[in-house]
């Protein structure tokens, strides 16, 4: 195995208590081994973007007193430090990473025990469940303060959020790793690898949430968050090579994950662009940029958007100094949504079949495939030819993809009406 995949599993176990993890969002570095990569278009390089949010070490000197001024003992975290981390993710991404030729990822350094910039900003229940929690993780939750929470959110949350922002413009095909345990709490035996790309609102409910994200966002676009035909891609040649997978099982992607949030912030920017090329006078403006601030607020962080939405979707009374304000925000609202429902909703299908549409796919991979573990849950041994088998089959998937499938785009058998083709009737936001 390579220096940095023995780095990743010989020397980066335990937690790293304290220090102020930087940077917040490593671009980590592998060597390139031209022998092993697989052959794609070279224009597509620059618009792939590899992450790992979860397999971070640090927290940080401020969250390791608690909220009585008492020092928090590593030993009451490490149990939950060994749960929460997936162990391995490094290791994939390090290795699809160079059979792409790539060069690295993006990793998040901070311990998903403390922080969790998969979910919606907020503080986590105990005993909540998987797919309700919120960023600050527990125990966490219980022993900070007020304040350590608030700080742990403006300077790492949207610090981790700003770096992404800034890594993801222009990519359009951006793949997030991450690893399960072998067993659901019922005792049964998860997949190998399962694809996520559909949110929990989406498949408990038919569509988005009400009061996350804006209703401007179209159920449609919901509907999945990559290509089908990526993830189908991927399933048959992981599956050629032995491993079995699955799709979105045993969970779906929550909403507060990066890969919804990163869709909807994806649309939002297109749409702004449109309506900027069609609507000059809107540069600059301040009533747009209050519109375009709210609908780009994906992690709910923005207590002035979360003003203005009140405003407009549930008619609360503005503060009495900022009345004219926030109605001319309103007014600026309603040009933009009437631009989305002119032409029978055109901008929307364009977007939908654009090349340039971005796609979020979350692979999970069992931890036992790419470690022996101890009763625990702690790794002990590396598998390395398991690994070769995974990211090869998973680079050769997005090759394919990328060289074959999507210059092809989608034959056009059926009219464009179906809801999976078509477009859906507008939704009323008001």
């Amino acid at each position: 195995m390579s220096r940095f995949l023995a780095e990743q599993f010989l020397d980066r176990r335990d937690p790293v208590l304290g220090g102020r993890c930087t940077p917040l969002v490593e671009r980590a570095s592998v060597e390139r081994h031209r022998a092993i990569e697989v052959t794609y278009p070279d224009e597509y390089r620059g618009i792939l973007s590899l992450d790992v949010i979860h397999d971070g070490r640090c927290i940080p000197d401020e969250f390791l007193i608690d909220r009585h001024g008492g020092a928090i003992e590593e030993e009451a975290l490490r149990e939950r430090f060994i749960a929460e981390r997936d162990w391995g993710a490094s290791i994939i991404a390090a290795r699809l990473a160079q059979h792409l030729g790539l060069g690295g990822f993006l990793r998040v350094g901070i311990a998903r025990v403390l922080l969790d910039f998969g979910r919606f900003p907020g503080s986590t229940a105990w005993l909540a469940s998987h797919l309700n929690r919120f960023a600050i993780n527990f125990p966490f939750s219980e022993l900070l303060s007020y304040r350590q929470k608030a700080t742990l959110l403006e300077r790492y949350y949207d610090g981790i959020s700003r770096e992404f922002e800034a890594a993801l413009d222009g990519k359009l095909l951006k793949i997030a790793i991450h690893t399960y345990d072998t067993h659901n709490q019922s005792g049964t035996v998860r997949p190998p690898v399962s694809l996520l790309t559909r949110s929990v609102g989406i498949e408990t409910h038919g569509e988005m949430p009400q009061g996350l994200f804006d209703p401007l966002y179209p159920d449609i676009l919901g509907e999945f968050t990559a290509d089908r035909v990526l993830r189908d891609r991927m399933s048959l040649l992981l599956e050629k090579s032995g491993i079995p997978v699955a799709h979105n099982y045993p969970y779906n992607l929550p909403e507060g994950s990066l890969e919804v949030r990163y869709q909807v912030w994806s649309f939002f920017r297109y749409v702004r662009r449109r309506f900027e090329e069609a609507h000059p006078d809107a540069i600059g403006d301040p009533a747009f940029r209050m519109v375009w601030e709210m609908l780009s607020d994906t992690n709910l962080r923005s207590s002035e958007s979360e003003a203005l939405r009140s405003h407009i979707h549930m008619f609360r009374r503005p503060p009495e100094d900022r009345r004219a304000e926030f109605e001319t925000a309103e007014a600026a609202y309603t040009r933009v949504q009437r631009f989305l429902d002119a032409d029978n909703r055109q901008v929307i299908d364009d977007y939908r079949f654009s090349p340039s549409r971005a796609s979020s796919l979350a692979i999970e991979v069992r931890k036992d495939l790419i470690f022996d573990l101890d009763d625990a849950g702690w790794p002990i041994r590396y598998r390395p030819e398991t690994v070769d088998v995974l990211t090869h089959a998973m680079a050769d998937a997005l090759a394919t993809y990328l060289r074959d499938d999507r210059p092809l785009g989608t034959p056009q058998p059926f009219e464009r009406r179906d809801p999976w083709y078509g477009t859906h009737p507008a939704k009323t936001p008001r």
